[in-house]
């Protein structure tokens, strides 16, 4: 009887650890959502992945990419500005449609 005490301890330390740390809330949303999607998708086991992989910490390659991507939209952002002020520059050396016209 000592040893299924200890057992059922251990079972209720890990419940209140998992409850603590919010998967147990965490996987309960998921399930719920799996419940009331409309149309049961091939794979439970994959709708619970997709679902949960979107709540756990990235991978760093991913969080690495992200940081260069968001770089590279700055950098074609300035590029742009820049492509930009140079046509506007040009605009001012180059006679205008009118003017070629007229001669």
């Amino acid at each position: 009887m000592a040893h299924y005490k200890a057992t059922d301890s251990k079972h209720e330390q890990f419940r209140r650890y998992l409850e603590k740390s919010g998967v147990l809330d965490m996987l309960t949303k998921v399930l719920v959502a799996l419940y009331e999607e409309p149309e049961k998708p091939n794979s439970a086991l994959d709708f619970l992945k997709h679902h949960l992989g979107a709540a756990t910490p990235e991978n760093p390659e991913i969080e690495l990419l992200r940081l260069e991507l968001a770089e590279m939209k700055e950098k074609y952002k300035a590029t742009i500005e820049e492509n930009k002020k140079l046509k506007a520059k040009l605009a001012q050396y180059e006679p205008r449609q009118e003017e070629k016209h007229a001669e």
